[in-house]
């Protein structure tokens, strides 16, 4: 078996994983399996309250998760124009979208990649992956194979190996009612 299909079969059998994205290394799971979450949050030692972005192949895997009533046609055309790309936009959620992947919020962040290998695993997966940067709270994001291995190897079932690409920093977040930029890419 191949890393790809090993990292594939691990989110389907509910568990966590680390693979490249955009910028830096990120961990993640099935956004729909709480007990999945709960492994995820446990590994990076972080609180639920601050949610967790999913990162998706296209538009099309988001929106079960999105609510687009609450979005103008500007709104929503200027979310677009980022993607795919290494923006993550703060969306108002939808009622399938539970408090592990919201957090303390009534919105969610989200993420059209415009990583090959990523997309190729959401397509696989057949929907969005949880992301966060793939690091203990505190400590600098995973840039490659082997500082995940160093810092949460013994936690996960798979790392993808892969490049990041090429940016060296996480994701630009921005809110997608305000057009604000939370986070600087």
């Amino acid at each position: 078996m191949n890393n790809f299909q090993q990292a594939l079969n691990a989110l389907q059998t509910g568990e966590v994983i680390a693979y490249p994205t955009e910028g830096v290394f990120g961990v993640g799971c099935d956004p729909d399996d709480p007990q999945a979450i709960q492994k995820l949050l446990t590994l990076k030692q972080r609180p639920v309250e601050k949610g967790l972005i999913l990162i998706a192949a296209d538009y099309q895997q988001l929106l079960p998760y999105i609510d687009e009533s609450q979005l103008s046609e500007q709104q929503l055309e200027a979310v677009h124009a980022t993607w795919p790309g290494p923006v993550t936009w703060i969306m108002p959620c939808s009622p399938k979208v539970s408090t592990w992947v919201s957090g303390q919020f009534d919105s969610i962040a989200v993420r059209v990649t415009d990583h090959p290998l990523v997309q190729r695993l959401c397509r696989e997966f057949g929907k969005p992956l949880t992301s966060t940067s793939a690091n203990l709270s505190g400590l600098p994001p995973c840039m490659t194979t082997e500082q995940v291995s160093e810092q949460l190897g013994e936690q996960l079932v798979a790392i993808l190996q892969g490049e990041t690409g090429g940016r060296d920093k996480p994701s630009e977040i921005r809110d997608a009612k305000s057009g604000k930029v939370l986070r600087q890419g």
